[in-house]
């Protein structure tokens, strides 16, 4: 149910898939089910640490080769999940993708505007599950610095960020729908910080997955309707202008009692500690 590239399946290697072809994931994938669904149009201008993860050798021409979201916590370095650096995202090991880079400053992914950033270096935490999708983060080491202010905090345990019914905002370039259908330009949507209690009736364990309060934390509205979806995997969950989350699983997109779940940075800080 990752939103590897389809949100669909439960694992994080389904947020990436739908993008690039490739099946999100079912509960255990993260990739494919990234996409903002219920969301508006949002600009880099405005939040310029949101950047895409491309490589057109993999997942071609169209819309840049975008197939995950990342986040710059520092001038060289970008966080995203796990599964969309996965064997079974990229269809080879990270190694071997030798145009793998970050695109940033640009909200149209085939637009002028902006640069595009090799990836010099990538950390995969050693602790990641894809059968839980605990543990779902990456370090990105770039090329080229970023400015200094196109970077975002990082929020420590005990922000008020991860407080339940705190307003948050996720970002992406993926489905809107749920269906497939991809934003070429950044979108957001609103949603709200949920009790781990919900989260946990929501995700009890089995095929619909297991949520573990002490590594992820959910967000949604108990209606349904704002998410992230493919292609998202990897993008940011912003609260309090400090980076809470990233988007890893969750079942389909937008469904009412399947809240999105998303790796907890505070517990990322400790697993990355000699990455970032």
């Amino acid at each position: 149910m990752s939103r590897t590239v389809v949100r669909t399946m439960t694992g994080a290697l389904a947020l990436t898939a739908a993008a690039a072809v490739i099946p999100l994931a079912a509960p255990a994938s993260a990739v494919a089910d990234s996409i903002v669904i219920g969301g508006q149009p949002a600009h880099v201008k405005d939040s310029p640490w949101v950047v895409a993860l491309s490589s057109r050798s993999r997942f071609g021409d169209a819309r840049a080769g975008q197939f995950c979201g990342a986040v710059a916590v520092g001038p060289k370095k970008v966080l995203t999940a796990a599964h969309c650096l996965s064997s079974e995202a990229l269809g080879s090991d990270v190694s071997q993708v030798s145009d793998l880079r970050i695109i940033s400053g640009r909200d149209e992914l085939n637009g002028s505007g902006g640069k595009e950033i090799a990836v010099s270096g990538t950390w995969v935490n050693p602790g990641f599950d894809a059968t839980t999708n605990s543990g779902d983060v990456a370090v990105l080491t770039l090329a080229e610095a970023l400015p200094e202010q196109d970077v975002i905090p990082m929020a420590e345990a005990g922000d008020d960020g991860y407080r339940a019914g705190t307003a948050a905002v996720v970002y992406g370039w993926g489905d809107t729908t749920g269906n497939g259908d991809y934003a070429s330009s950044l979108r957001s949507a609103n949603v709200s910080i949920l009790p781990d209690s919900s989260c946990e009736e929501a995700y009890p364990g089995g095929r619909s997955g297991t949520y573990e309060a002490s590594a992820m934390l959910c967000a949604g509205e108990p209606q349904g309707g704002y998410d992230a979806c493919q292609g998202d995997s990897g993008g940011p969950l912003v609260a309090h202008g400090r980076l809470v989350g990233l988007v890893s699983w969750g079942a389909g997109c937008g469904r009412a009692g399947s809240p999105g779940v998303y790796t907890r940075i505070s517990a990322a800080i400790g697993w990355m500690a000699d990455a970032v």
